[in-house]
């Protein structure tokens, strides 16, 4: 296509002027809108990135999101008017992903829900009239169901740990950080941010900890959870042994992976310990335990798109105890 001008330029003034009539529903944030039937496809997806980042969207979600609509805006054309797009220039440009892309499933359905949620945003708002994204047809590809830990193996590592917290030479570490993910569900990268004060034991009976993000942006991550008393008693050992000072765990990602890998040798498992095995593996027994699924959504700080996925997946996994 000939119409490769930048996608997110200033907006062109057809597009400065007030919104069309709105439904009632709509929230304040949408009801401040721009956007006008005529504006470019380049401005309707500059206002809709910013109303992502306003409704505190991940990051990865607003990346992906805009991605799939830049290339859709560089075959349909940057500066079409919203209005003269519909269903039938959609869905070519799907069928050209397919086609002349050959783009993966998953990343064919990605584009659907992209276009489905951009036009749909755009319909409530009133910048449209009708959506053409809503007659186009969602294939939902899940990627492999992720591995998890069964009862006996959870036991087992378990059981490994407090014996390594005993030995002749004693290490905590092991048991510390792998009950702390099995207990929270806690990310990697989360981990890696923790500092000693964000563990709270001031009631011992009810040790809380505290997931914080300094970025503004991330604040709808931040969140309390409860921690097992029965952890506590390792942490303190920990805390003793190691005296960790401006990062809870002082060390590198790679190391804290092995620590959890030489769990699984020690505790004789074929499978190996990782931190997504024990973010599934918690989700799992929490489900299975009777948590609401949006309760479990946000201890695990997953924004409603996020959940749509995992939470199809958490559906497979949680059947009968393994």
């Amino acid at each position: 296509m000939s119409d490769q001008l930048p996608l997110f330029s200033t907006p062109q003034p057809e597009s400065s002027g007030p919104p069309a009539a709105q439904p009632e529903a709509a929230s304040a944030l949408a009801r401040s809108t721009t956007v006008v039937p005529s504006a470019s496809l380049s401005a309707g997806i500059h206002a809709w990135r910013e109303h992502l980042t306003r409704e505190r969207t991940p990051d990865n979600t607003i990346k992906a999101f805009a991605g799939d609509l830049t290339l859709a805006a560089q075959y349909l054309g940057a500066f079409k008017s919203l209005n003269q797009i519909g269903t039938r220039e959609l869905d070519q440009w799907l069928q050209h992903q397919r086609t002349a892309q050959k783009v993966s499933p998953k990343t064919y359905s990605r584009r659907v829900t992209s276009l489905k949620s951009f036009f749909r945003w755009l319909h409530q708002t009133g910048a449209l009239g009708h959506d053409p994204a809503a007659a186009l047809i969602q294939q939902t590809v899940l990627s492999p169901l992720p591995e998890i830990l069964s009862p006996d193996e959870i036991e087992g590592a378990l059981g490994t740990g407090e014996a390594l917290r005993h030995a002749a030479k004693p290490d905590p570490r092991p048991y510390v950080l792998f009950r702390l993910l099995l207990d929270t569900g806690l990310k990697k990268g989360e981990v890696l941010k923790l500092v000693p004060n964000h563990v709270d034991l001031s009631n011992a009976a009810e040790p809380v900890l505290w997931v914080r993000y300094p970025d503004p942006r991330h604040r709808y991550k931040e969140r309390k959870l409860a921690l097992q008393p029965g952890w506590v008693p390792a942490y303190q050992q920990y805390l003793a042994q190691y005296a960790p000072d401006d990062k809870l765990f002082p060390w590198s990602p790679r190391r804290l992976e092995y620590l959890l890998q030489d769990l699984s040798a020690a505790a004789g498992l074929t499978k190996r310990i990782s931190f997504e095995m024990c973010r599934w593996t918690c989700a799992v027994r929490d489900l299975r335990a009777g948590m609401d699924e949006n309760h479990l959504r946000q201890k695990l700080g997953l924004s409603k798109i996020q959940w749509r996925e995992i939470g199809m997946k958490l559906g497979k996994l949680t059947g009968p105890a393994l």
